[in-house]
């Protein structure tokens, strides 16, 4: 009954932002459960395809780069329609792709905002939608096809870093997991999300450069390592994930769901 409950053997994956950070977590975990092939996105070429590269290296499947700028709805259509192309079908699509913006309240600029919003909440949306038909040519009731959006605990919680297009295009990605999964779930396509906390990356240089100072302000007393990232979006993504819809995970080491809050003896003291 429980053969293979992880596998991911002989699917197509596209991670977007795969080259590096929780994009690239995600990608090598996929392929280690026996994914056929896994392509990467990113802007920038050369480490798009340095990724692809070291990771068809490591793993038996195919890790393949297609270095495209989807920040816009031209370059959601060129890598929709590479995907076309290459697949007659597309297993699993993780929407990682993202960005950030920090800046003080009175000088929070509206080129922050857009950036992020778009990035973060408009392509996740319009690829998901530009890559449907490939996505429900995989999807069946015993092997549904897989839509990850990788949102974040700042659309959980109140981060004090003011971060604020960040924060919204996080929550508003959660909830459009839930709309989106309401709509695809009827085509035998699941829809789900991961909520990172802290791990290392180049969006996360405090979780990347002073990991054990971040770790004292997780309850699990640690950052994120890449198995945590990996195993949940391989949960997600493989039979075992096949009744989640439209719930976003947090994977944080507790500090959302098991942290007091607020400091000190308690409300009577």
């Amino acid at each position: 009954m429980f053969t293979d409950l992880f596998s991911l053997r002989g699917r197509i994956a596209l991670v977007t932002g795969g080259s590096r950070g929780i994009g690239k977590m995600i990608a090598a975990g996929f392929l280690s459960q026996g994914a056929a092939k896994v392509y990467i996105t990113a802007r920038k070429a050369q480490a798009c395809e340095a990724t692809a590269r070291e990771l068809s290296a490591a793993y038996d499947g195919e890790c393949i780069a297609l270095p495209i700028d989807i920040s816009t709805n031209t370059g959601i259509e060129t890598l929709a329609s590479q995907i076309g192309k290459r697949e007659g079908k597309l297993d699993i699509l993780v929407n990682n792709a993202g960005a950030a913006w920090g800046a003080d309240f009175d000088d929070f600029p509206e080129s922050g905002w857009d950036k992020v919003i778009n990035l973060n909440l408009k392509t996740p949306f319009f690829l998901t939608k530009a890559l449907a038909a490939s996505l429900r040519a995989a999807a069946s009731a015993d092997r549904p096809a897989k839509v990850i959006n990788i949102a974040s605990i700042d659309g959980i919680f109140v981060n004090p870093l003011e971060t604020y297009s960040y924060a919204a295009s996080k929550s508003g990605l959660i909830h459009l997991t839930r709309r989106m999964a309401a709509k695809l779930i009827g085509d035998h396509i699941v829809v789900s999300a991961i909520a990172p906390g802290p791990f290392k990356s180049d969006m996360n240089k405090a979780a990347r450069d002073n990991a054990d100072e971040v770790a004292t302000r997780v309850p699990a007393g640690r950052i994120g390592s890449d198995e945590d990232m990996a195993g949940a979006a391989i949960y997600l993504a493989s039979r075992a994930g096949d009744y989640v819809v439209g719930a976003t995970i947090a994977v944080d080491g507790g500090i959302v769901y098991a942290n007091p809050g607020i400091k000190g003896g308690g409300w009577d003291s």
